[in-house]
């Protein structure tokens, strides 16, 4: 028996890429794969037009809350993969660490979050292809 696996992705704001790529994971992961997401500096609410590209697609972040990066929730998890929070999120051994760089959402407009979005989209089904290949 295989346990789940887990993933965090971590933004400075965890209100638009980090947001973004968790409510993907979960859609695909269908229950198969553990998804955290937090922030160094989380904002107070969501992106608004990362949450309108992803209601585009049928997917409501909306009452998702930023949350501020803990210890724990890197030592919890497999794959730790970081969108521009560079050097403040704590590094342990045995977790495998993955840098997306991503346009940052925030201030933007719908049209501009749309291409982000089609890109953390891509990038998430090959994560989840891998993560659930591997058993």
């Amino acid at each position: 028996m295989t346990t789940k696996p887990e993933v965090l992705f971590v933004c400075v704001h965890n209100a638009g890429r980090s947001q973004m790529a968790a409510a993907l994971l979960q859609h695909y992961g269908l229950g198969r794969i553990a998804v955290r997401s937090a922030g160094s500096a989380p904002a107070e609410k969501v992106n608004p037009a990362a949450a309108g590209a992803l209601a585009e697609w049928g997917l409501d972040i909306t009452a998702e809350v930023p949350s501020k990066l803990t210890t724990e929730d890197v030592e919890a998890s497999d794959v730790v993969i970081t969108m521009g929070c560079g050097d403040t999120c704590p590094v342990f051994p045995g977790k495998r660490y993955l840098d997306w760089q991503l346009d940052d959402p925030a201030g933007q407009g719908l049209e501009a979050v749309r291409p982000i979005r089609d890109e953390i989209d891509r990038r998430v089904r090959g994560l989840v292809a891998e993560l659930l290949d591997q058993g």
